[in-house]
């Protein structure tokens, strides 16, 4: 079992900034990925950004620069850096884990609440 604790989320106008923070703990591989995916109302689940433990980074289409994903030191937490937000990243985003090569044990926060006000 993995367990993933969110925090960070908020209320920030347009324009502005936020930074999302993910703990995870329990059984951890050494190998893993962890990202965040964001969901927009009445929209699906989509990535925003994911990191290895290699640090290796990957990001969603509509980030176009403005958000950056990194590790703490211990390696199993995450931060996401959002900046420039828009009103239409309003949504809930959410913290996942997964080791390298086995997508089916992957695990979900429970997601961490960001509105944007025009």
């Amino acid at each position: 079992q993995v367990q993933l604790v969110e925090s960070g989320g908020g209320l920030v106008q347009a324009g502005g900034s936020l930074r999302l923070s993910c703990q995870a703990s329990g059984n951890i591989f050494s190998r893993n990925v962890m990202g965040w995916y964001r969901q927009a109302p009445g929209k699906q689940r989509e990535l925003a950004a994911t990191i290895t433990t290699g640090d290796y980074t990957s990001y969603g289409d509509f980030v176009k620069g403005r958000f950056a994903i990194s590790r703490g030191n211990g390696k199993n937490t995450v931060f996401l850096q959002m900046n420039s937000l828009k009103p239409e990243e309003t949504g809930v985003y959410y913290c996942n884990y997964r080791p390298v090569g086995a997508n089916e044990y992957a695990y979900w926060g429970q997601g961490t609440q960001v509105t944007v006000s025009s």
